[in-house]
């Protein structure tokens, strides 16, 4: 009795799982599309989404595309990638905040060892890097909660 119960949620237990897709978590858009929205997305300041929607839409239709939906531009704002930097190139209160770390750093660990480790010049710093670093930096686990606070004040000051 009790193998035909574990038999059954087996059974049960294989209906409700999917498969996972072989392309989840990358972009089906064309290749120009996603370059380009890429390209309209790295910016300093986050962009207007109605503004690069609009863009965009100018963009696929002199190429004969299909514009994506509202709901890929937000999805894809999660895949910028934020600019790295070279240790070098830092300002010294930076540079002292990031341990063990090679070249070239990414932007969100930059942010994250600034906010945490650095004082009022990294963090200064830290604070005026693209939205990009700093919304990535915000989803990275071990914060601090003053620290993390902090970060979410100027990304909501910054309107993040």
């Amino acid at each position: 009795m009790p193998s035909e119960l574990s038999d059954s949620l087996e059974r049960a237990r294989a209906r409700v799982e999917r498969a996972r897709r072989s392309d989840a978590g990358r972009s089906r858009l064309p290749e120009a599309v996603e370059r380009k929205l890429q390209e309209l997305l790295s910016t300093r300041e986050r962009p207007d989404i109605s503004r690069v929607r609009e863009e965009l839409t100018t963009f696929c239709r002199s190429k004969r595309l299909a514009p994506p939906s509202r709901a890929t531009l937000y999805n894809a704002m999660s895949r910028v990638v934020p600019p790295s930097y070279w240790k070098r190139q830092l300002p010294d209160a930076v540079q002292q905040t990031l341990h063990n770390v090679g070249d070239p750093v990414p932007g969100a660990q930059v942010v994250f060892h600034a906010f945490n480790y650095g004082d009022t010049r990294a963090i200064s710093f830290a604070a005026g890097m693209p939205w990009a670093s700093l919304a990535r930096a915000a989803g990275k686990p071990g914060w601090r909660p003053k620290s993390l606070a902090l970060l979410r004040a100027v990304m909501n000051y910054r309107g993040m």
